[in-house]
């Protein structure tokens, strides 16, 4: 893609995303998504039913009666967008690429975030690290997101989401609110990677996922290829017996990523690629109200 149809690009996915923004989730945003926690506003004399817990001692001890510390909810928020930019994105059957369902998604949430005057950082992740993006606010910023989303290059095809949520929990030093979009295609286990994760920060999930991930046409047959590896073979999807092997796998790798995003407490949310995003992202903000 050349930079002209780059830019061409951003300007679509700004106009249609930013106006999601304003339209539609500016206000569900906002009450979804709290603050980061309390921020110590100011202090006055102690008042009968006050909680005891909340005396400043030292303040108490200067002026020979009790005095308690007063918070109000902190709203400024930081928002980290983990992206999986592995080889399974880069592929769509029906409507779009999951890569493209993905940056759209980033993006309307990217101008959210910074409608309710929130900072916005990315990490750009496969089996590694490909790219920190660090918090900032600002246009500029989103557009600047928004041209990575579009055209970044990742070394690596393979995916590994538990590195994704440790360089999180390790490099975001006060908490935020984390969304990990991704297919969640992963050969190994990241529930204890997103349990601290979790603990330590606000961990959303989106999965973004194909129609032919979960069924086989019966079209005969088909050559298939990892994204990922590279490996090639040749299926038959006009057996039943092969088709209903397919979705039984989907299935059951449905219903173990349910199981691990229940027990770490974590929201989520699954779109197909041919699916209304919007209405997914509006059910998730309703889901935290």
């Amino acid at each position: 893609m050349d930079t002209l149809e780059i830019l061409k690009r951003v300007r679509q996915i700004e106009i249609k995303t930013r106006g999601l923004s304003n339209n539609i989730f500016a206000g569900e945003y906002h009450t979804a998504f709290k603050g980061r926690g309390m921020a110590f506003a100011e202090v006055r004399e102690y008042q009968y039913g006050d909680d005891i817990r909340d005396i400043d001692w030292n303040v108490t001890a200067r002026f020979n009666k009790p005095y308690i510390k007063v918070f109000e909810e902190e709203r400024e928020l930081t928002v980290m967008l983990l992206v999986d930019v592995s080889g399974s994105l880069e592929f769509g059957t029906v409507k779009q690429m999951k890569r493209d369902m993905v940056t759209e998604i980033a993006a309307t949430l990217a101008f959210s975030a910074i409608q309710n005057n929130d900072k916005i950082g990315v990490v750009f992740f496969t089996d590694r690290i490909e790219k920190f993006i660090p918090p900032k606010k600002g246009r500029k910023h989103i557009l600047y997101i928004i041209r990575e989303l579009i055209d970044f290059k990742p070394e690596s095809k393979r995916t590994d989401i538990e590195q994704g949520l440790e360089y999180l929990t390790n490099v975001m030093k006060r908490r935020c609110t984390a969304f990990v979009l991704s297919d969640f295609i992963d050969q190994k286990s990241f529930k204890d990677a997103l349990t601290i994760a979790n603990r330590k920060h606000d961990v959303v999930a989106i999965q973004v996922y194909d129609r032919r991930a979960a069924e086989l046409p019966s079209i005969g047959l088909m050559k298939i290829k990892d994204a990922e590896t590279g490996h090639e073979q040749w299926i038959d999807t006009s057996s039943k017996a092969v088709r209903n092997a397919h979705h039984k796998w989907w299935k059951e790798k449905q219903e173990e990523l349910t199981t691990t995003f229940t027990k770490t407490n974590v929201d989520s949310i699954s779109i197909r690629t041919d699916g209304d995003y919007v209405k997914s992202l509006l059910s998730l903000f309703a889901k935290r109200n």
